[in-house]
Formats: structure tokens, C-alpha cells, sequence
């Protein structure tokens, strides 16, 4: 099998090992293939974004309102991020949890996140270069936040004095976030 699908503490969120073909001439790794992703649960992506970040960056967290709503594939193809989803969805079983991974240019590991979690990443290298894929396009009118440091969410971020945006330092809280998902059970 060319991927390990593998459901984290929050079933939803989904850690994706692909197979990497390597040699002393380098690598190759398939990271996405359609069918095998729709198999998995995971749908089709319709953008998809790069960030470049310096040690100790944090962005986040980031989720876009329903109708605009966004799933996330997510990828450190340079350096290392710790990578994070809150579940937002009123009503779930998992609502204000989080679940995350540490994904690197070396393991090669993805992230889906589907609508209706906040997601957000530090980096744990001098730099680190990520990319991800969207399942909606960008839109700023629907564009929101919650502050990383939540102490209801508190999530345990592996760098205790992060840089942030000034956007991202003025986040609400969860309990104050404008926030329009509604769990529906056999979501998972």
C-alpha cells in the first residue's frame, strides 16, 4: 500500500504515512492520489497554499465559517512543525479538543484536518517550508480565529514563547469565537 491512513484522538483528524522510495541519489514519495485519499475518507482539494516560517512561528489558529469552510492536507516539505487541529464543531463529542503531530521534510507525514477545525503549526526547526492543500478556496469574508493560547484547548505547543502575527495575537477565545459548525453525529 503506497499510504497508512492512521485516525488520531479526534477520529476525524487523519495522519497520512506515505511510502518513500529512497536511495543515494534522494527520494520519491506519492503524496496524494484521488481514489486511495476518497477511500480514506479524505476529499478532493480545489487550492493549494505554501508558507515559509523561522524557528519559533506560530500560525494559527486558522478555520474559514461555513458555506467556505475548509478541509486541510498539511506538509512540512522543509524543517519540522508541530501541526494542530481544534474540533469547533458544536455538539461533538471531541468539541474544544485538539489532536496533533509533528510532521518534517524526514518523515514525510501529512495532516488532514476537515471543515469545522481550527488549525494552527510552530516551527521546531531554524526554518521550515509547508504546504497545503484546501478542499474551498480562500475567502475573507469568512476568514477566522482562536487565540493559540485558549486556556480551555490547552494545547500543550512545544515552543513556550512563540512569534506570532498581530492578527493572531488578538484572537477570541473559543468560547467567544464566531463560529458556525454544528456536529452531525456520523461525522465519524
Amino acid at each position: 500500500m503506497a499510504f497508512i491512513f492512521t485516525r488520531l484522538a479526534i477520529p476525524d483528524m487523519i495522519l497520512v504515512e506515505p511510502r518513500v522510495f529512497a536511495d543515494e541519489r534522494g527520494f520519491f514519495v506519492e503524496t496524494y492520489r484521488r481514489a486511495v485519499f476518497a477511500e480514506a475518507g479524505i476529499p478532493e482539494f480545489v487550492q493549494s497554499n505554501h508558507s515559509h516560517s523561522t524557528y519559533g512561528v506560530l500560525r494559527g489558529l486558522h478555520y474559514q465559517q461555513e458555506p467556505a469552510a475548509q478541509g486541510k492536507l498539511v506538509t512540512a516539505i522543509r524543517g519540522e512543525i508541530f501541526d494542530v487541529g481544534v474540533d469547533i464543531r458544536r455538539g461533538s463529542p471531541t468539541y474544544g479538543r485538539w489532536a496533533g503531530a509533528v510532521l518534517s521534510a524526514q518523515n514525510h507525514r501529512l495532516l488532514y484536518l476537515p471543515p469545522g477545525f481550527a488549525h494552527g503549526f510552530c516551527v521546531l526547526s531554524d526554518a521550515a517550508d509547508v504546504i497545503y492543500q484546501v478542499t474551498a478556496e480562500y475567502s475573507h469574508v469568512h476568514d477566522r480565529g482562536i487565540l493559540w493560547n485558549d486556556p480551555v484547548i490547552a494545547i500543550a505547543w512545544p515552543v513556550a514563547e512563540p512569534r506570532l502575527s498581530p492578527k493572531d495575537a488578538r484572537q477570541p477565545l473559543l468560547a467567544d469565537a464566531d463560529n458556525n459548525f454544528v456536529y452531525e453525529k456520523g461525522d465519524w
